[in-house]
């Protein structure tokens, strides 16, 4: 009994400071909707992935682009996402982290620049965190992209979006838990690949660091970028 509560003890100490991240990446919601065999295939993708996260009460769900497969997606395939998204990610389980940086920088492209589980008028137990890839990227006048009709609905927290083809500066969204820090950057596939690489190349690409114990962080990097020659 002695050792089982000790061991009961050390995970939860554990738990306190861990991070547990659901990644995902390219899920391509849609993709062969009209197939009649492979028709729901994303879809029930999609629910696997998120019964996973729900299954094994991950802090947050990160999703590395293309949840979309078209830039402008059926009425099905968002009808599905929403259902998917509302079924497993709402609810009254508590966030185990905070927020340190700058929201209203980190999100700055949303009408609601903040993260979705602060939102007093939501109930989110599995906060999502995407970037958006080259297959639903923002287009048009306004800039949009399905990613922004998720996050207007308080459902993802849709980050990493850059205007600018001269000059980047990415600043990261500052994760908390106990004493386990997370800088997490974020950048979108809106460049093509081969201006990127000379954008990186000739240092037009920066990644700001937290002004307080720089060093402290774990830096993770969220890119969509296709595996190019260079």
């Amino acid at each position: 009994l002695i050792t089982s509560d000790r061991t009961a003890y050390l995970n939860k100490v554990d738990d306190e400071d861990t991070f547990k991240i659901l990644i995902a990446t390219d899920i391509h919601l849609g993709y062969l909707e009209k197939d009649p065999v492979r028709g729901n295939d994303t879809f029930v993708t999609f629910n696997e992935i998120l019964e996973q996260a729900q299954k094994n009460e991950v802090d947050f769900v990160l999703l590395g682009g293309d949840l979309f497969h078209d830039n402008k997606p059926s009425r099905k395939t968002i009808h599905s996402c929403l259902e998917s998204l509302r079924k497993y990610c709402m609810g009254d389980r508590p966030i185990h982290f905070e927020i340190l940086s700058d929201q209203a920088v980190n999100f700055q492209y949303s009408k609601f620049p903040w993260v979705n589980y602060q939102d007093g008028n939501l109930n989110i137990s599995i906060p999502i965190f995407s970037i958006h890839g080259n297959h639903d990227d923002p287009t048009g006048a306004d800039a949009l992209c399905a990613l922004d009709i998720l996050s207007c609905a308080g459902l993802v927290n849709h980050f990493g979006r850059s205007t600018s083809v001269e000059k980047i500066d990415i600043s990261p969204i500052l994760l908390r838990k106990g004493r386990t820090k997370i800088a997490l950057y974020g950048l979108g596939k809106s460049i093509p690949d081969e201006r990127l690489y000379r954008m990186f190349v000739n240092k037009q690409v920066t990644m700001l660091r937290p002004k307080e114990d720089e060093d402290s962080w774990f830096n993770l990097f969220v890119i969509h970028q296709n595996r190019y020659q260079y």
